[in-house]
């Protein structure tokens, strides 16, 4: 039977047979949400203040300047009128044919009837000239402070996002399309895909990016081999088994974000950092966190410090034979080792040799995209929220840095598994990206308010242990890797807070893409290239307008200027030592498990 057949007789017995499937899936719906434990409504949506303050701006400003409000309104007007009078032209003609104004190009209007077919363009054209309208309403509004302004204009772009004509059936014509090639068949699955990724995330609306059946943790993705040769309530410390037979004697350890897992840094052999750093002849440590539940509420940034970052450089100290060791922080492991770093000056600790920083934040005064999340509505409500369960459930981050890159992350992914029935990708980035972690309840809150909010590091002191530390104390040699395009930590805010440490040899390098591409950048791939400046003196603009641009890995430069610091090459050493039995075998045990929450 053909689809004009199945359209001129009816609906088909196979479509039939897939709409009775719904009611199967619409039970399991129903109990997945009667069991859904929600987060604190005010992380669910912005403080009503804000709209309240921009609508009082506006008509402030309708009142004082009204030519200008109704200049913008009367365009809106005449442009939607235009578009709807072409629309009805080209369908009175009964030709499917372009319109000479096919309307500004969009990622996420790439079939051609989006141009070509006179109902969709007409769709489209009104989506993009009802966002354009409330953009500029955004910013030729008057009277808003400059937090506010970024906040309005956040929302206003989620909105916009979430009002695509993509992101609904009706107005998706590759949902319509593939529903009918497949006689609703792509609809069941879609319904399908939805359900499971609800009774995965306890109600939540998380969309899966990856085949989660595609990966292993220990065979196809974080398989470097290594043993887990130390472990306490907060950390698995695993030393990677050498593949040289001589290693330089000074060791390095990693310490990754303890809001995803340290395999990233893992991936697939090809890719993984880790690997890459062992075949250069370094005796590797990589600290693998445990995933906290409630009954890790009150852990603060000083057990992280006191059970991490210090543990691990006692025993790899122990274990090398090493009075000092190289250190490398990612992300906010990069923020809290330079509050190690400067505790360590404060005791008179030399331990550590050299560090280097992956895309870490220590200067908090620019806000950046992250302005919406480091306000009090916001903040008052996580506070709310892990006073009541004891941790930052991992599904409000990963909810959070999502709907940064919502056509990305949310709405894109979203069409693909729901509304076209598609298996997501095995890609194993995205696999690890939706694998997160929870965070204490006071270690949150420290973090949100005394680092982020407050600037206390950069600002005045952040007291920690009995000390009160200055980013001015980190003054160890350092190399710190920032991201050209990373929406996480600007590198103009990363190479701010380099800027005040107080060390006299720094290396400061500009990675092409992002947070994680930017880093997980081997040198085989050849695909993004780094900048560079020895001058730190002068401002962010300045050092970037005077970089160099060098084409490939910045892995090589970095294994070279960590080469010098690492000390003379001795025989290769076997992972653990008498007093430090293998416990297991790495990724570890940490790594995997699920807390209760």
């Amino acid at each position: 039977m053909t689809t004009t057949e199945t359209v001129e007789e009816g609906v088909s017995a196979a479509m039939e047979a897939n709409l009775a499937r719904i009611e199967e899936l619409s039970q399991r719906l129903v109990s997945v949400f009667s069991q859904r434990k929600p987060a604190n409504e005010a992380l669910n949506a912005p403080d009503p203040e804000i709209f309240t303050s921009a609508i009082g701006a506006y008509w402030h400003q309708m009142a004082q300047d009204p030519a200008k409000i109704f200049e913008h309104q009367l365009e809106y007007w005449g442009k939607s009128v235009k578009h709807y009078l072409d629309a009805q032209q080209a369908l009175a003609r009964g030709k499917l044919e372009p319109p000479k104004d096919r309307g500004p190009s969009d990622k996420r209007f790439s079939n051609p009837l989006w141009d070509t077919h006179p109902y969709f363009n007409y769709v489209k054209q009104q989506f993009m000239l009802n966002k354009a309208a409330i953009e500029q309403a955004v910013e030729d509004t008057e009277g808003l402070d400059e937090t506010e302004r970024r906040k309005l204009r956040y929302f206003a772009r989620q909105i916009s996002d979430m009002m695509a004509p993509t992101n609904f059936l009706g107005t998706n014509p590759d949902a319509l399309q593939k529903a009918v090639e497949t006689e609703g068949q792509s609809l069941i699955d879609g319904l399908e895909n939805l359900v499971a990724d609800l009774e995965a995330n306890g109600g939540e609306f998380l969309v899966r990016l990856s085949d989660n059946k595609a990966f292993e943790l220990g065979r196809n993705i974080g398989a470097t081999p290594g043993k887990v040769v130390f472990r306490n309530r907060m950390m698995e410390l695993i030393q990677y088994t050498p593949t040289t037979d001589e290693v330089h004697a000074t060791p390095l350890i990693i310490f990754p974000p303890w809001i995803n897992k340290f395999y990233i840094m893992d991936l697939k052999a090809q890719n993984s950092l880790i690997k890459w750093i062992v075949d250069q002849g370094y005796t590797l440590f990589v600290v693998s966190w445990v995933n906290p539940d409630a009954a890790y509420r009150d852990v603060g940034m000083e057990d992280y410090v006191e059970d991490g970052y210090l543990a691990a450089l006692r025993e790899v100290k122990q274990i090398t034979g090493q009075k000092q060791v190289n250190v490398v922080g990612y992300c906010i492991a990069g923020t809290t080792l330079s509050l190690t770093l400067a505790l360590l000056k404060a005791r008179g600790d030399t331990s550590i040799k050299s560090a280097t920083f992956f895309t870490a934040l220590t200067d908090f005064s620019e806000q950046g995209e992250f302005t919406p999340f480091l306000q009090n509505d916001f903040i008052d409500g996580i506070e709310v929220e892990v006073d009541r369960i004891g941790v930052l459930r991992s599904f409000i981050m990963a909810r959070t840095f999502s709907f940064l890159r919502s056509n990305d992350l949310i709405y894109t992914p979203a069409i693909r598994s729901y509304m076209l029935g598609e298996t997501p990708p095995a890609f194993d980035l995205l696999y690890w990206n939706g694998d997160g972690a929870n965070l204490p309840a006071k270690m949150a809150k420290q973090y949100l308010r005394g680092l982020c909010q407050r600037n206390e590091f950069a600002d005045g002191g952040f007291d920690l242990l009995g000390e009160r530390l200055h980013l001015s104390d980190v003054d160890v040699p350092l190399f710190a890797v920032t991201c050209e395009n990373d929406h996480i930590a600007a590198w103009k805010d990363c190479y701010r807070g380099v800027q005040q440490m107080g060390s006299k040899n720094k290396t400061f390098v500009v990675s092409e893409a992002g947070h994680v591409a930017g880093i997980i950048n081997p040198p085989t791939k050849d695909k993004y290239g780094h900048y560079t400046n020895d001058d730190l003196s002068g401002t962010a603009q300045e050092w970037q307008a005077a970089a160099r641009l060098n084409t490939g890995s910045w892995w090589p430069r970095w294994e070279r200027w960590l080469k010098k610091r690492s000390g003379k090459m001795v025989p290769a050493r076997t992972p653990g030592d008498s007093t430090h039995p293998v416990l297991c075998d790495a990724p570890g045990e940490y790594v995997s498990a699920v807390p209760k929450v």
